[in-house]
């Protein structure tokens, strides 16, 4: 009897410590479970740039997509865990091509607002503050403002504010048309033929300007824009361009967080010392 007592003791005994190593699995599965699935749970954003121009976009050294704008868009995304990023190159053009069909969900390649894009695409909150110039060779003293483009060659990528603008200027304002050549070509490769008088002007961001006379030791200056013509180029700041795609209002509304949040603690500031030699950052919205 006291054997059969002893048994029942231990079997019970038994089945109570198989229950609770069961039950220590199941947590410890569950745990896993989770993990596999908050990773599996991350939303992709791709985002596309055209590595075009430096200092806001290009391919280093190592080969790697590099620049102003690549490095707000992985600060960014640093405070946001709840996505996993792509940065890719691509063609100028294929970045609203793949806007368009939720290929990419953000655009990074300094663009300047327009009314035409706005009705396409989000814009982000500013992520700089551009201040517009016209580059002339050192010694021109001939062009002071747009109306003394008219006439005069410049060098222009398609679908850029600056080449948007001046088509503008063209169609409504000009007398003799400014002469725009389209053209895929370097921006150093394009300002070098300011500076060699193979083309007159470029219009181009102050910032960018002053980088690439440093860097290329190119004998241009700088001539400031009346607030009449800033305002035939746009809203002075670049942007970041969001697909309304899938997840499009809250991707904007998270990224849009996080710029203020970048502003707000230095990032911003420290990036556009790096980059573009000096602070370029947006005031806080």
């Amino acid at each position: 009897m006291k054997t059969w007592r002893k048994l029942g003791l231990g079997l019970t005994a038994a089945l109570l410590l198989a229950g609770i190593v069961a039950c220590g699995n199941d947590k410890n599965t569950e745990k896993s479970g989770n993990s596999s699935s908050a990773n599996n749970d991350k939303i992709t954003v791709n985002v596309a740039t055209g590595g075009a121009p430096k200092p806001f976009s290009y391919v280093n050294d190592k080969n790697e997509i590099d620049g102003y704008d690549i490095q707000v868009v992985k600060a960014i995304f640093e405070g946001l865990p709840q996505y996993k990023v792509n940065i890719e190159k691509t063609e100028f053009p294929s970045i609203f091509a793949g806007l368009d069909s939720d290929r990419y969900q953000i655009g990074a390649n300094n663009f300047a607002s327009n009314a035409e894009r706005r009705e396409k695409y989000n814009y982000s909150e500013p992520i700089f503050k551009n201040q517009f110039v016209i580059a002339v060779k050192d010694d021109r003293e001939d062009i002071k403002s747009f109306a003394d483009l008219e006439g005069k060659t410049t060098e222009v990528s398609p679908s850029v504010n600056y080449t948007v603008a001046l088509e503008k200027y063209n169609k409504e304002a000009a007398k003799t048309p400014v002469n725009l050549k389209y053209s895929e070509a370097e921006l150093a490769t394009i300002l070098q033929n300011v500076e060699s008088g193979a083309d007159d002007f470029n219009l181009i961001d102050a910032a960018m300007l002053q980088l690439y006379i440093k860097e290329y030791g190119l004998k241009l200056k700088a001539i400031p824009l009346s607030q009449e013509d800033t305002d035939r180029i746009g809203v002075p700041y670049s942007y970041l361009i969001l697909s309304k795609g899938k997840n499009g209002d809250q991707l904007l509304k998270d990224v849009n967080q996080r710029i203020q949040e970048l502003i707000k603690d230095g990032t911003v500031s420290k990036l556009s010392e790096q980059y573009l030699n000096g602070d370029f950052a947006p005031e806080i919205q």
